[in-house]
């Protein structure tokens, strides 16, 4: 007895990978896969050109239906942090004196590796 197909649902459709590309590119490679861009930390996403993709969900080559939505996030833009690298700050305390110090750059110290003759 042959199968009978199941109700007609939108079809399937693999995620392209996002990550690395910029905006306005992850944009039209979204529109070419048949899957919608959503960016929940950029509400201005649709403005947005030169910024990158450096997350997506669902991960690349899943298969979602035509017309689903993809979360993309972005990286943090020089005036927005630094780019997120990290805290900066100075750590203390400090290496103990005299730790970091070439001893040869001293003044008074001798040359090393001169051959006197």
């Amino acid at each position: 007895m042959p199968k009978t197909p199941g109700p007609a649902g939108p079809p399937e459709v693999r995620v392209p990978r996002l990550v690395g590309l910029m905006a306005m590119d992850a944009r039209e490679t979204a529109a070419k896969h048949g899957v919608r861009l959503s960016a929940p930390d950029r509400p201005d996403f649709h403005d947005l050109v030169l910024d990158y993709v450096v997350r997506q969900y669902p991960p690349p080559d899943a298969e979602i239906p035509r017309g689903a939505v993809v979360t993309v996030w972005f990286d943090v833009g020089p005036q927005e942090g630094g780019g997120g690298a990290g805290v900066r700050e100075p750590r203390r305390p400090g290496p103990p004196d005299g730790g970091l110090q070439r001893e040869l750059d001293e003044p008074g110290q001798p040359e090393v590796g001169v051959a006197s003759g």
